[in-house]
């Protein structure tokens, strides 16, 4: 194991993906698609990252942590100067977890043993073992917290998502991305329930509230985030960020702040 103070160094760009232990990382770095033998919790003490695999992409600010079980393939990017902490979960226990990535809420006890289990080099493994044991504990007894996009298969579902992804703050309606990509709106209306598991407008609002949360972890304030994300005002912004993540989006960027 290396030192504390190297395992909270940036990789280079050329290095294979960290596994385990911490490191402050800037904006907009990137992880390419990689896979593990054994499950792994990545965790943005501050800053906010995005997890993407076959299945979709989820989005984990600093109060959430992401699970990504073997073998998955996986990428990661990670918005603002995140200080990333990556824990390596052993096969044995990695069967007490959900089989499929996700996202968890963050409890203080959680957040206190992912601190400590990477800010410093390993050195008794049996002590090791019992702290990530609290984390797979604390896991089993949270709640799996869907900050996910699922990834379509209909064609036509893709190109209509597509447009959105390209811009969030389309103001398209259902109807008039029916006409585009050649779909009628009921046709559509059912794809994003049956392939997606959510209506147009929770697809739409949860893809708005990633880019939302990219924006703010970058400093943009909440008005400007608001207003580029497709939110006609504040005060809606304020209530759809509060429903999904659990916090105002001031109170998220002040504890990023306070994180940093």
């Amino acid at each position: 194991m290396t030192s504390d103070a190297e395992t909270r160094q940036p990789p280079p760009p050329s290095s294979e993906p960290i596994l385990q232990g911490g490191a402050w990382l800037p904006h907009g770095y990137r992880l390419d698609p990689h896979s593990h033998v054994q499950g792994q919790l990545v965790y943005a003490a501050a800053g906010a990252l995005a997890t993407v695999t076959r299945r979709g992409t989820w989005v984990a600010p600093a109060n959430r942590v992401t699970w990504t079980p073997p073998p998955f393939a996986h990428s990661h990017r990670f918005y603002g100067e995140t200080d990333v902490r990556l824990v390596v979960v052993p096969l044995d226990l990695c069967a007490r977890l959900v089989d499929h990535p996700s996202v968890f809420a963050v409890s203080p006890l959680l957040r206190e043993a992912l601190l400590a289990l990477t800010d410093r080099p390993e050195r008794r493994s049996d002590a090791h073992r019992r702290l990530l044991t609290v984390i797979v504990d604390e896991l089993t007894d949270s709640a799996e917290q869907f900050l996910h996009l699922p990834e379509p298969g209909d064609d036509r579902l893709r190109a209509a998502t597509a447009l959105l992804y390209e811009d969030p703050a389309r103001p398209v309606t259902l109807a008039g991305l029916g006409r585009t990509v050649g779909a009628s709106e009921r046709t559509l209306s059912r794809l994003f329930h049956t392939e997606l598991g959510m209506s147009f407008h929770r697809w739409r609002t949860t893809l708005r509230i990633h880019h939302a949360l990219v924006h703010l972890a970058d400093g943009r304030s909440v008005t400007d985030t608001a207003m580029t994300c497709g939110w006609s005002n504040p005060s809606s912004f304020i209530d759809a960020v509060t429903e999904v993540i659990g916090q105002t989006p001031g109170r998220y960027q002040a504890e990023l702040r306070k994180g940093r």
